[in-house]
């Protein structure tokens, strides 16, 4: 199945009518918006219709390519390009809303250009449905957003949820009431989520099923109320709690919280599970409340223990609000994750303001994540790469956040958190993420220092790798005269104008810039510094561009087993890289195929479009040497898609251009224009992942 689409992980209950309503409107209108107050079950309601629609594509597929599989709904709309999700509830505003909704639907954009420009274009000749979950606080942005994104792709379908319309001509808004209160989908939901926790056995009681059926009244057959309800029983007998529903709750009262309006029952449902916490669970609620995404056991003890709450008591405390279903917990082999749905979270910062620890809270989290990076940046040159990578990746919205808050009360710390995440960001091919914030960071921390420097790099970088050499040219310049007397900040430099010589076809420049910035660092242990790591492949990199083949084997294969041996990923991919083209241009095809295999899985792994489109190039052209001529074809038309998510066709080393192109003639004169471009076309079309994964198949690249 194409796209992506958030697991579920409790059962649906009813909804029949709604999703049988949905799924034709979704074929009738290009933009339909699910609205109600917080609580009712619009993102359930969209994920469950999605995954839906997302299988019925998914069946198409398979059965256009003569798989095994049902066709799926006939009656449900067609999108042969998938389902996609975005979820804006992380966003604090609307710097990040591109940038979300492209990584939403796998544009991996490297070019300098408007991103709303480029994802048009991404999205022009696509059929695709994408949902945008949690659009209430940016209402006015997604309308702007769409208005672009409708015009430029005529294929494109967006499915919305928002507490209120988008006010988008053309919409379809479908308000999402809560299930009939006295009906057998709520009280279904109820008796479903009591069975599912600590208290089935407390349904055969006497008078449990007229207390479910006055509860469900009582709570208006708000699903999020019912929900939290049911986490209550157990304990509490179902009579019980149906009691307590309907005693009046103070603190239902008290100033400060915001709460929907619509439905006194939902504010009754959270304002009892707060009453019943323990104090030390009514705390961690409120702290944890300052994370945007998901997180795991030490980060909640990390930004959440202190004063009453000890370190200790945070995984009962934690355990107790799963167990009333104020905190969701989700596995993932042996690691568990932890996440609020918004509702909740909204009054648990309400109550973290009231006990005047907002700020204190925020600097705990901004201090957990500014140490995440620091490990992060420490393990880039070795085995903890992937993991670092990985554990970034997995907390990229609360990164997001910390460096809000520090750019307001500590720019410094903000400079050194941009700076380190850099590698992740440039080498992964987050570029538009690393330009806004390296931005917005340079300007809140005018004064020259070590974290200044390394954002100001960063900045150079970024800009390098978007193809703005002249402005990168600027920034270099400024950097290197900062860092006159430093050996390892002029390490840290080199990287920089060894990167833009190279892009800039000044192979000869970069060789000299890095040796010399090597000769004069003092040696780190194992692979050494990043940067010194960087340094060294730029050397390499600089050999090949010189027609230096011989040394730059030598020095590829020696620090290609080093790096194999400390277990570094990104640095040893790229030296198969080049080793690969320097075994295309010595006329080895079979082991320039291999090394460019063997970077695509590297690259893979860690998610660098850039690189999978640099290494299917590659790959293809050695396909073709080697007399493979359909399967370089395939093999181009998917390295073709993957330039296309990055915004730079064909950007790859400019001594390649020339055997790329004879390469790509001889398959094509082999084949004849038909059978070639049928091949390209079923590279170009295929899935991103699907065709790559069948590009590292060494005999036979078109059969998945």
């Amino acid at each position: 199945m194409r796209g992506h689409i958030p697991a579920e992980t409790t059962s649906f209950v009813g909804r029949e009518q709604e999703l049988a309503w949905l799924r034709p409107a979704l074929g009738r209108h290009r933009l339909v918006t699910l609205t109600g107050a917080g609580g009712v079950g619009k993102s359930r309601l969209a994920q469950r219709a999605a995954a839906g629609l997302g299988h019925a594509a998914g069946a198409r597929e398979h059965a256009a390519y003569g798989r095994t599989g049902a066709a799926g709904d006939t009656d449900a709309p067609d999108f042969p390009d998938g389902v996609w999700w975005a979820d804006l509830s992380t966003l604090d505003g609307p710097d990040l809303l591109l940038a979300t909704v492209s990584d939403a639907v796998d544009l991996a954009d490297h070019s300098p250009r408007m991103r709303v420009e480029v994802l048009g274009e991404w999205l022009a000749d696509k059929r695709l449905l994408l949902v945008l979950d949690s659009c209430e606080h940016l209402v006015g942005e997604c309308a702007g957003l769409l208005a672009a994104l409708f015009a430029a792709a005529p294929g494109l379908t967006v499915l919305a949820t928002s507490r209120r319309p988008l006010g988008f001509p053309g919409e379809k808004p479908m308000e999402v009431l809560p299930l009939a209160p006295g009906g057998p989908q709520a009280l279904a939901l109820f008796q479903e989520r009591v069975a599912g926790g600590t208290g089935r056995g407390r349904l055969s009681e006497p008078g449990a099923a007229e207390a479910a059926a006055s509860i469900c009244r009582r709570l208006e057959g708000v699903p999020l109320a019912i929900e939290l309800a049911a986490a209550q029983v157990g304990p509490a007998s179902v009579t019980e709690v149906d009691r307590r529903l309907g005693a009046p709750l103070d603190v239902l009262s008290r100033p400060g919280f915001v709460w929907p309006r619509r439905h006194q029952a939902l504010r009754t449902a959270i304002g009892w599970s707060h009453e019943l916490c323990t104090p030390v669970e009514r705390l961690l609620w409120a702290r944890l409340s300052v994370f945007r995404g998901d997180f795991d056991l030490e980060a909640a003890q990390a930004v959440a223990a202190g004063g009453a709450l000890r370190e200790a008591d945070v995984r009962p405390a934690l355990e107790g609000l799963v167990d009333q279903c104020v905190v969701g917990r989700t596995a993932t082999g042996a690691a568990e994750r932890y996440g609020m749905l918004d509702t909740i979270r909204e009054y648990g910062r309400s109550w973290l303001a009231e006990l005047g620890e907002a700020d204190a809270a925020a600097q705990r989290h901004a201090d957990h994540h500014q140490a995440l990076v620091r490990r992060a940046e420490a393990g880039w040159s070795g085995s903890g790469q992937l993991a670092g990578y990985r554990a970034i990746e997995q907390v990229h919205a609360d990164l997001c956040a910390a460096l809000d808050h520090l750019l307001v009360h500590d720019p410094a710390a903000a400079a050194e958190l941009a700076g380190g995440l850099v590698y992740y960001w440039a080498c992964c091919g987050h570029l538009k993420q690393a330009r806004t914030y390296l931005e917005r960071t340079l300007r809140a921390h005018p004064a020259p220092d070590r974290s200044r420097a390394r954002a100001l790099i960063g900045l150079g970088a970024t800009l390098t790798l978007q193809g703005e050499y002249e402005t990168a040219a600027g920034i270099d310049a400024e950097v290197r005269a900062g860092a006159a007397g430093d050996p390892q900040e002029q390490t840290a430099a080199a990287c920089l104008t060894g990167l833009l010589a190279m892009l800039t076809g000044r192979p000869a420049d970069a060789l000299r810039t890095v040796r010399q910035a090597m000769g004069a660092a003092e040696p780190g242990p194992g692979l050494g510094s990043p940067d010194q790591l960087r340094c060294t492949l730029i050397e390499v990199l600089s050999l090949t561009a010189l027609g230096h083949f011989d040394e730059g084997r030598t020095r590829a294969l020696e620090l290609r087993e080093r790096c194999a041996g400390s277990g570094e990923i990104w640095t040893r991919t790229y030296l198969d890289y080049q080793l690969s083209v320097v075994a295309l241009l010595s006329a080895r095809p079979d082991e320039a195929a291999e090394y460019a295999r063997t970077m695509l899985a590297g690259k893979r792994q860690l998610g660098d479009a850039f690189g999978v489109a640099l290494g299917l190039d590659l790959l293809a052209a050695a396909l073709a040497a080697d007399g493979r001529a359909e399967q370089a074809a395939f093999v181009y038309g998917a390295g073709g898609a993957y330039w296309r998510r990055v915004g730079h066709p064909q950007r790859g080393a400019p001594e390649l251009r020339p055997i790329r192109r004879q390469c790509e003639q001889s398959a094509r004169a082999a084949l004849g224009d038909a059978v070639y471009s049928a091949a390209f076309a079923d590279g170009a079309t295929a899935h991103g992942p699907t065709a790559l994964r069948s590009a590292l198949l060494p005999d036979d690249p078109t059969v998945a």
